[in-house]
């Protein structure tokens, strides 16, 4: 297991020998073997004047028409990006930009052994559900499908710090929520969300709880499997029952249970999130939400089967902001599923929506949410002033 208390420190390029540039914590893991965490690129410092949206042209999947062969729509986050783009709400030089997440920094969640086994393009065909992926040299694989789903991932753990440093994050893609620490499945290759929470245990002082809203279709069987045990992490899972995966054994690890049935619709599936959003955020007060915004409950989607409108997917997005605010805990949001030409649309809406209403903003968020870093600078300072009155 991972240490509770770890020290947050700047981050930056491991080529560079500047200690602002370099993530090495000063106290160790906790993981029994006396190791401190490694140097990573992902956590460095963010200027202020960028927006918390983490976005790479790297994240778009293109390769000999191949993407078309799966109903995931593998060109979605460049689109969402670029209808903001045109709303005005954000400029390339306004969002930070993802890096891909290193086979250490996967290394934090995954076995080497589940590592390896991406270096076989049968192993990955299955995983993407893309059959003639099997056919191609793995090194195009590493290339073409890989490296997007790596820098998706490294784009999630960014956003996972730049939610406790301005309250609120959004990765434009990530969300791989079918995939755990040693099996990969669902077009899901790495285990982003364990990952994200995982350097946030072990790098960010003051966070030591977290939860998960999955709001995906489909069932969040990868990160239940990875937390099975972990008493730190709140889930909260609502999915249709009849649909994959079906992971009864990952189930058991879902704190708050919601199972939808065919067709459910706007009004129904509304009541239900708002109800059991507030209910969690109650019964667990995390340090940080991850919220699964997964859009493949819209009507129509070919794997999700439910049947809510994209009105009902921008106020299931707001019911959920809201609650955060209203509690002040840092949001990290991801995209995840999603199958139909129209999501990256309603993704950008959503988004918007949240801008005009003031659930999410540029400037630092540290007054409106519970950010741990600022919190203990408060509490060292009242200390000081009581030693100074004492002396």
């Amino acid at each position: 297991m991972f240490s509770l208390e770890a020290t947050e420190k700047g981050g930056g390029n491991r080529s560079s020998s500047s200690s602002a540039q370099a993530i090495l914590p000063a106290r160790a893991r906790g993981t029994g073997d006396g190791c401190r965490p490694h140097r990573t690129e992902l956590y460095h410092e963010v200027p202020p004047t960028c927006w918390p949206i983490v976005y790479s042209p790297d994240y778009n999947i293109t390769f000999m028409g191949l993407e078309k062969l799966h109903p995931f729509d593998a060109g979605k986050w460049g689109k969402v990006i670029n209808f903001l783009k045109e709303e005005k709400l954000i400029a390339d030089d306004l969002i930070v930009q993802a890096r891909e997440a290193t086979e250490e920094d996967l290394l934090v969640v995954h076995t080497r052994r589940y590592l390896n086994k991406l270096k076989w393009s049968f192993v990955v065909a299955t995983i993407t559900e893309i059959p003639p992926v099997l056919f191609l040299p793995n090194f195009l694989v590493q290339r073409k499908v890989l490296k997007p789903l790596r820098t998706q991932t490294g784009g999630t753990i960014m956003a996972g710090k730049l939610a406790i440093d301005r309250g609120w994050a959004i990765n434009v893609g990530g969300g791989f929520h079918h995939c755990s620490s040693d099996k990969g499945g669902g077009f899901c290759a790495y285990a982003d969300i364990t990952l994200a929470i995982k350097f946030l245990f072990e790098r960010v002082e003051g966070v030591s709880k977290a939860t998960i809203i999955d709001l995906d279709a489909h069932q969040g069987n990868g990160h239940e499997r990875d937390f099975m045990d972990d008493h730190r992490v709140y889930i909260m899972d609502v999915y249709n029952r009849y649909i994959y995966p079906g992971d009864g054994f990952a189930k058991r690890a879902i704190k708050r249970k919601v199972e939808l049935d065919w067709g459910t619709e706007d009004t129904e599936y509304l009541q239900k999130v708002q109800t059991h959003v507030e209910g969690a955020l109650n019964e667990s007060r995390p340090d940080i939400i991850i919220y699964n915004a997964g859009t493949d409950i819209l009507d129509g989607d070919p794997l999700g089967g439910l049947a809510i409108s994209p009105q009902g997917i921008v106020k299931r997005d707001e019911a959920v902001f809201r609650a955060a605010r209203s509690h002040r805990i840092p949001i990290l949001m991801v995209t995840s599923g999603g199958y139909q030409k129209r999501t990256a649309r309603i993704i950008a809406d959503s988004i918007l929506n949240l801008h005009n209403l003031g659930l999410i903003d540029k400037e630092l968020a540290t007054s409106e949410a519970k950010n741990p870093k600022v919190e203990l600078m408060i509490r060292e300072s009242i200390l000081d002033l009581t030693k100074l009155s004492l002396q």
